[in-house]
């Protein structure tokens, strides 16, 4: 596995953020350094889009920290960094090599910033399932290109089409540009491989519908009817307050409804709505 030249320094350059900081001994933005930290190991995870899930569930493990910092991510306990178990590259081999068997796949959700030692790790496992990057997409072409020589799913946000929205709600002020990049990398890259209902290979588009943001969601699916339109799409209802954003409600009904209609209305099929009673918090893991 060769490495690019930006992702082989100590100083960090794996997000579009691009501390440019010696992760060895700092946190970077995503409130991490480069050792892989893990808050949670949910074995048999179905809670993921069908193809995803599969038959056993996911042994889905959630990585301390984030690139992003959505005030109103579910995960914010573990978002903002410092919840979570440090792991070093063979305990994250154990980890893989113990579990897999009893799984459809592996999905590696919000890993990031986590790239570089992860590909390590994957160098010394025998892969015999799928590997999923379930990332928000706030991610660099050179490191999407990285990763895919041990990813096989990417399971991919696109959360606003509006810039002003990301600096809002992420403190991300380029989120649209890089997001819309990387994922038209992701789906030059990986082809979708089906084994039935269960996606071997390829990717899933994934979009939260937001409280009083309805245009924004209209817009990201216009977006990926212009530009993915074979792909799978997930529109998620399951918005969850945290009690730290002004998004301080739940989706209304009506709400949701509107972007579920525009989605027929492009005759977009290929993928998954949710039911109104994902909107819950036993839906967020407990960490």
């Amino acid at each position: 596995m060769k490495q690019n030249e930006n992702l082989s320094t100590n100083l960090c350059s794996i997000c579009p953020r691009q501390c440019k900081i010696d992760r060895l001994n700092v946190k970077g933005f995503c409130g991490e350094t480069q050792n892989i930290k893990i808050a949670k190991v949910i074995k048999n995870f179905k809670w993921e889009e069908p193809c995803i899930s599969g038959d056993k569930g996911a042994l889905a493990i959630f990585f301390s920290g984030c690139n992003l910092r959505c005030d109103y991510c579910q995960n914010y306990e573990i978002s903002r960094g410092g919840v979570g178990q440090a792991y070093t590259i063979d305990d994250f081999c154990r980890l893989i090599e113990e579990n897999q068997n009893n799984h459809s796949c592996i999905d590696l959700v919000t890993p990031t910033h986590f790239s570089k030692e992860l590909a390590l790790a994957f160098e010394k496992i025998n892969k015999k399932i799928p590997v999923v990057w379930n990332t928000n997409s706030y991610e660099t072409e050179e490191n999407i290109a990285f990763i895919s020589n041990f990813v096989d799913v990417f399971l991919a946000d696109l959360k606003y089409c509006d810039d002003k929205l990301g600096k809002e709600f992420s403190k991300c002020n380029d989120y649209f540009s890089k997001a819309l990049s990387a994922l038209k990398l992701m789906c030059k890259l990986k082809t979708d491989v089906m084994d039935g209902n269960f996606m071997k290979q390829g990717v899933v588009i994934r979009h939260l519908v937001l409280p009083d943001h309805i245009k924004n969601s209209i817009q990201v699916l216009n977006v990926i009817n212009d530009n993915f339109p074979k792909r799978k799409v997930s529109i998620m209802s399951q918005f969850t307050p945290n009690g730290k954003s002004q998004l301080n409600r739940k989706l209304r009904p009506i709400e949701y409804k509107a972007v579920v209609t525009h989605l027929e209305n492009l005759e977009i099929s290929n993928g998954y709505i949710q039911d109104f009673d994902s909107a819950s918090e036993c839906y967020v893991p407990k960490f």
